[in-house]
């Protein structure tokens, strides 16, 4: 069977967060300012990890990714959404949605497995110290860092492969702010429940074997340190939480959509709206507020700023 011809859709229609005008103003202003954050903040930790040689380590190389990847991760979403605040009529077409749902899986795809190195790093650093530049050398990290955008690469490819070959004919709107694979395949002209539980599964056991494997790690690096020394606790769990903080966060609502989904509207819109625009704005402030380096290094960078203008301006 042909289902391309059967495709005669050309656009959906996005119902967005909600209907109140009032409401849609105020949100306009709160996600404008939260997205402006999220972009500054994250451009100003690659910024830094990649001036100040003091920073010029695997954990911040990490990091360096990490931000990269969250604000890429918001901004497939988060400016149709605000420009839809003022327009009436919130239309996307069915190039563009196909682009949401491919570029979602691949930066979250790929900000999953990110996460998996730096527990990684994690381990290394604290249960192997005197190895750790060895083991995470240059190459190594360059490589995981390339198998992350890979899986990630590969995880978002096997959706589309499915999703674009899916007849839409018929209903358009999508009850939510952008196009998502569980949401789409609804819309589709066939009888979807089977598919859309192999799609679910295409990301959530991915999801739930990340996260298990996350939880694993940080408690083994916690019964190692806790075996060898009291203060190698404090030490462990000062440097595990920010990212056991941020594990949760994202994965959590990523559990919620696709492994456990609730079928409740408002639900599954707060947390699409959590996935794709609170994480990536908690992740520089978790892992920054935090970090006496990161703080060092901006310290360094102004001065260095008002020193070179003080010497031009002279």
């Amino acid at each position: 069977m042909d289902t391309g011809n059967l495709s005669v859709v050309s656009e959906f229609v996005l119902l967005g967060l909600c209907q109140s005008w009032t409401m849609q103003v105020l949100l306009l202003l709160i996600f404008s300012i939260l997205f402006l954050i999220i972009v500054f903040g994250n451009i100003t930790i690659m910024i830094l990890i990649t001036i100040d040689t003091h920073l010029h380590s695997p954990m911040y190389f990490l990091l360096a990714n990490l931000s990269f990847v969250d604000m890429w991760l918001c901004s497939i979403t988060t400016p149709k959404m605000i420009t839809d605040f003022v327009r009436e009529k919130k239309t996307i077409s069915f190039g563009g949605c196909m682009c949401q749902v491919l570029f979602v899986h691949f930066f979250g795809g790929g900000e999953m497995v990110l996460l998996v190195v730096m527990a990684y790093d994690r381990y290394v650093a604290i249960c192997k110290p005197l190895h750790y530049l060895t083991i995470m050398n240059v190459q190594k990290c360059v490589g995981l860092v390339v198998i992350s955008w890979t899986i990630g690469f590969v995880h978002a490819i096997s959706q589309m492969a499915v999703i674009i070959q899916l007849p839409f004919c018929g209903p358009r709107e999508i009850d939510s702010f952008f196009c998502d694979i569980p949401l789409v395949i609804k819309l589709a002209c066939i009888d979807s429940h089977s598919l859309g539980i192999l799609m679910n599964a295409d990301s959530g056991v991915p999801a739930m074997t990340c996260f298990i494997v996350l939880l694993i790690s940080y408690t083994y690096i916690l019964l190692t340190v806790r075996r060898s020394s009291k203060t190698g606790v404090s030490r462990a769990l000062s440097t595990c939480t920010a990212h056991i903080t941020v594990v949760v966060l994202f994965f959590g609502p990523c559990i919620f959509i696709y492994v456990w989904p609730l079928s409740i509207t408002w639900v599954d819109k707060f947390l699409a709206v959590f996935y794709s625009v609170f994480t990536p704005l908690l992740n520089p402030a978790i892992y920054t507020l935090r970090n006496k380096e990161i703080k060092n290094a901006v310290k360094r960078f102004r001065s260095y700023y008002l020193h070179s203008k003080e010497k031009f301006t002279a």
